[in-house]
């Protein structure tokens, strides 16, 4: 593989990513996501724009944004949704319920996912659904 921005992997090597492998690429696709939509809408400057981003990357926060999202999904996306949440996770953040963290966790691994499929604008159109206040 010689393009890590435009990935796109065969399913056979999808599914043989662990849960919380897909969760970990997730977390930072939706990080980038969250930065970007922070700076293209000028939510914050310097100090803030740190503190706005952990606001919106936390579990906590992760998990009420993937409810809305929950509805909308198909039935192959919360398949992975319902893998991601039964991730065998180890350590909770002390901010964040256990459940909490199984959602922010399945909706990293969604994202994760879907981003290995190579359907960033699946990915866009559910951020945007999260992001609608």
């Amino acid at each position: 593989m010689d393009d890590y921005f435009h990935v796109i992997l065969q399913p056979d090597d999808i599914r043989a990513i662990s849960s919380i492998g897909l969760a970990h690429l997730g977390d930072a696709v939706y990080e980038l996501l969250v930065r970007t939509w922070l700076c293209a809408h000028g939510k914050a400057t310097g100090k803030g724009l740190h503190r706005a981003t952990i606001g919106l990357v936390c579990a906590p926060a992760q998990a009420q944004r993937a409810e809305r999202i929950l509805p909308r999904l198909t039935e192959e996306e919360l398949a992975v949704f319902r893998r991601g949440r039964n991730a065998q996770v180890h350590s909770i953040p002390q901010h964040a319920s256990r459940g909490q963290y199984a959602e922010a966790t399945a909706l990293e691994a969604l994202f994760g996912y879907l981003y290995l499929q190579g359907r960033q604008e699946r990915i866009n159109q559910l951020f945007l659904w999260m992001m609608e206040e």
